[in-house]
C-alpha cells in the first residue's frame, strides 16, 4: 500500500496529459465549428470536462505526493462527477449522431445527403430557422465552396474528374445541386439546368448559380452539416472512450491511495488489522 501514493502521483500526471488530449479534442471541434461544421455550442462541454480533469489531476497529484488526505478526498469526490459527466457526454454524442449517413451514387466518388435520413435533437437544432441562418452564414463566410475548385495545368477539371472526387458532406450537400436534379456541370459551383429535374426533390428549385446562394437553403445542405457533425463527433468520442477507461482505472487506484493516507493519519501500522483484540496479561503468583 505504501507505494500506491507514488503510483497515483504518476497516474495523475498521466491524467493531466490526457486532459490535454481532451482539451485538444474540444479545441479541434471549436475550430471546425468556426470553419466547417458551424454549430458553435457543442464543443463547450468537452472543453469544460477537459479543463476540470486538468485541475483535479493536479490536486490528486499533490495529494498523493504529499500524502494530503483532504486533497485526495477532493480528488476522488470531484473525479467521480467528472467521470459521470464524461459518460453522459459520450452517450449524448452517440445518441444525437446515431441516425443518418450519406447515400452512395452510381458511378460517383461522393455521397449524397438527405435530410429525411436524420432525426432527433441535433436535426431539430440544425433545421431551426434561427440556427440555420447563423450556420448557413458561417458556411458562406468560410468559403468552403469556393475552395472546391481545382485546375490541372491551368485547365479546370472535367465533370468526370469532379464525379470521382470524395467530397466532404458539406461540399456535397451545399456546393452543388443534388445529382438526381440533372443539372449540367460547368464547374464545381456553376451548373446549368438540364432536362431531368426531379419534381419530388424541392432542392432542385432551390439551387442557384449565385455564388452567395448556391444550395445554402437546400435540405441537402442541412443534411451535409449533420453528416459533417456526425463524423467530427464520432472521431472525438473514440478518444473519449479510451480516456474514460483510463480514468476509471486511475480512480480505483486513487481509492486505494486514499485508504493508504487514512491509515497514515490514524498511525496504523502497515500489514496489521484495523482492530486487534487486547489479551489481558496473566499474573503469576
Amino acid at each position: 500500500m505504501r507505494t500506491s501514493n507514488h503510483l497515483i502521483g504518476l497516474l495523475n500526471f498521466l491524467t493531466f496529459l490526457l486532459s490535454i488530449v481532451i482539451l485538444g479534442g474540444g479545441i479541434w471541434l471549436s475550430s471546425r465549428a468556426n470553419s466547417t461544421d458551424c454549430l458553435k455550442f457543442l464543443q463547450w462541454p468537452l472543453i469544460v470536462i477537459g479543463a476540470s480533469i486538468m485541475v483535479v489531476s493536479l490536486a490528486g497529484f499533490a495529494g498523493a505526493c504529499y500524502r494530503n488526505t483532504f486533497l485526495m478526498w477532493l480528488y476522488l469526490f470531484v473525479m467521480f462527477f467528472i467521470i459521470a459527466a464524461l459518460i453522459g457526454f459520450i452517450i449524448f454524442a452517440y445518441a444525437v449522431t446515431d441516425k443518418g449517413s450519406g447515400r452512395p451514387v452510381l458511378n460517383k466518388g461522393y455521397l449524397e445527403y438527405y435530410l429525411q435520413d436524420y432525426s432527433g435533437w441535433l436535426k431539430d437544432r440544425v433545421v431551426d430557422e434561427s440556427y440555420w441562418t447563423k450556420i448557413s452564414s458561417c458556411i458562406r463566410d468560410s468559403k468552403v465552396c469556393s475552395k472546391t475548385g481545382r485546375t490541372f495545368n491551368g485547365v479546370p477539371e472535367t465533370y468526370d474528374m469532379f464525379s470521382m472526387r470524395k467530397l466532404s458532406p458539406i461540399e456535397s450537400g451545399c456546393c452543388k445541386p443534388p445529382t438526381e436534379c440533372g443539372y449540367v456541370y460547368v464547374n464545381e459551383t456553376l451548373w446549368n439546368s438540364g432536362s431531368g429535374l426531379a419534381a419530388t426533390n424541392l432542392d432542385c428549385s432551390r439551387w442557384s448559380n449565385d455564388q452567395q446562394m448556391l444550395c445554402y437553403q437546400c435540405d441537402s445542405c442541412k443534411a451535409g452539416v449533420l453528416g459533417s457533425l456526425k463524423k467530427s463527433w464520432r472521431k472525438v468520442s473514440v478518444i473519449n472512450i479510451v480516456v474514460l477507461i483510463l480514468l476509471v482505472i486511475f480512480y480505483v487506484i486513487g481509492c486505494a491511495a486514499f485508504r493508504n493516507n487514512k491509515k497514515i493519519d490514524n498511525d496504523e501500522p502497515y500489514g496489521e488489522a484495523r482492530m486487534t483484540k487486547t489479551q489481558p496479561s496473566r499474573i503469576h503468583l
